[in-house]
């Protein structure tokens, strides 16, 4: 009697970040995601390809291969250069993610218009899953973005948007966006984990096999992060995010991955009715215009990537009429100014116990650099005394839980940005360096603590 054949074992694994299971489960006990845990075959799960193919390009002398073919070529917008390193690279891929309507389509839109109408023209296809043709139309004569070689299409077929990239051969291809396109072969919905997967392979391998440069739009999650399997972010050369406040016509585009350069840079943009445009200069965006200082307010010098940006952080206190007074922020985060409002009552004796503390931003910027807690600390301080600071002061660094204001990175370069927008005063933190060159004409004082901060700044007041 030949003894049985032993059922091949079933095991499961998920699609975001490779972990397995001996049975399926609804979310993944790695990466805690829903729905991604698949069944794996038997037959594939040690994988098959054992026999060596022919070779179709050989391999050669690192010294010898050819790089001016990864040589950039600028779109023309220049935050968007400084973002990607100097411009597109032929055969790179790159997704840039973010809220719906923060301007994803139109700043593409803006970028593919210049690449077709250049000095040196080049052909763009753009793939539109979210609206017709007739639309982006209109979007495009809004903006100015006309160009006799620039493509539009609609489609959500996958195969169809490969044949007009054989037919036309583009240098530029801008799909918007990849949850849109869904391959006929696979099963699932446009979206799917599945259908993400094959749709961003598929575009990669065209993009490397025609040296074509490929930008992808990708949605994001309510917890903000790119939508569809983690695997796309790996697959891509270059992953942006592009933030901003519905409020607010501001506009961050950050590299979170760049193979071809930087991931330290920050692009501003100004959202405007008539398209997008690039701002060299933000610092003045962020900051008010009262003529006369106003009590509750002061100026920080924030780095974003390898620009120090102006900021100006506003405070507001009411004596509360509840039993727990209230704490609201706007652009900061609130846990942070709650430990700085504890800081400041327990080091530097300012009574906020029974005071609704309302902390804010200027013109919708995102303040997450520890450097700006001293400035936070005395705008609340300025607002408790009802005293305002000097004008064309500005101050930073990190506060900690002791009362110590600790040093922060590019102290010399942030006094020399304030010192070319014509500020005459700077509050740091003290360094074993020192703060470096002084302008001419310029005040640092280096402070140790809180409440040094605070004699400096708020002295007695004569009789």
């Amino acid at each position: 009697m030949s003894a049985k054949t032993r059922k091949p074992s079933v095991s499961y694994r998920c699609t975001e970040c490779g972990w397995t299971t001996a049975k399926w489960v609804g979310r993944c006990g790695e990466c805690q995601s829903w729905g991604t845990v698949q069944e794996i075959s038997p037959n594939l799960e040690h994988g098959r390809t054992r026999a060596a193919a022919s070779v179709a390009v050989p391999a050669q002398p690192i010294g010898q291969v050819d790089s001016s073919v990864a040589r950039f070529t600028p779109t023309r917008v220049t935050e968007f250069d400084r973002v990607l390193g100097g411009g597109l690279v032929p055969g790179a891929v790159i997704l840039i993610a973010g809220e719906p309507g923060v301007g994803k389509s139109t700043l593409l839109l803006d970028a593919a218009a210049k690449v077709a109408g250049g000095p040196d023209p080049r052909t763009v296809l753009y793939v539109t899953g979210e609206e017709s043709a007739a639309q982006v139309k209109l979007r495009a004569e809004r903006i100015d973005a006309l160009s006799e070689k620039l493509y539009l299409t609609a489609e959500t077929d996958l195969s169809a948007a490969l044949a007009q990239v054989k037919d036309l051969k583009p240098e530029l291809l801008i799909v918007d966006s990849v949850q849109t396109l869904a391959s006929p072969e696979i099963e699932g919905s446009a979206g799917g984990v599945s259908q993400v997967r094959e749709v961003a392979a598929s575009l990669i391998h065209a993009a490397k096999t025609r040296n074509m440069t490929t930008l992808l739009v990708g949605h994001v999650t309510k917890e903000g992060s790119i939508a569809g399997p983690r695997l796309l972010e790996h697959l891509v050369d270059v992953v942006c995010q592009f933030e901003g406040d519905k409020h607010s016509r501001i506009r961050l585009l950050r590299a979170v991955k760049n193979r071809f350069g930087p991931t330290d840079e920050v692009g501003c943009f100004d959202l405007e009715e008539n398209g997008i445009r690039s701002v060299s200069d933000p610092s003045g965006l962020f900051v008010s215009r009262t003529p006369v200082p106003v009590a509750g307010t002061c100026l920080s010098v924030t780095v974003e990537g390898r620009r120090p940006l102006l900021a100006e952080v506003q405070a507001l206190l009411d004596k509360s009429s509840t039993a727990q007074p209230r704490r609201a922020t706007s652009g900061l985060d609130g846990s942070r100014v709650a430990m700085l409002l504890a800081v400041l009552q327990r080091r530097a004796g300012v009574a906020l116990a029974t005071m609704d503390c309302y902390v804010s931003t200027v013109g919708g910027v995102r303040l997450t650099e520890p450097a700006t807690d001293l400035a936070v600390c005395m705008a609340l301080a300025s607002a408790a005394q009802d005293r305002p600071l000097p004008q064309r002061l500005v101050c930073f660094g990190e506060i900690g839980l002791a009362g110590e204001v600790r040093p922060v990175p590019e102290i010399n370069r942030r006094i020399q940005e304030v010192a070319r927008l014509g500020f005459t005063h700077a509050v740091v933190p003290a360094s074993p360096n020192g703060p470096g060159k002084i302008p001419p004409g310029f005040s640092v004082r280096e402070v140790t603590t809180v409440s040094q901060a605070m004699e400096l700044l708020f002295p007695p007041r004569q009789g």
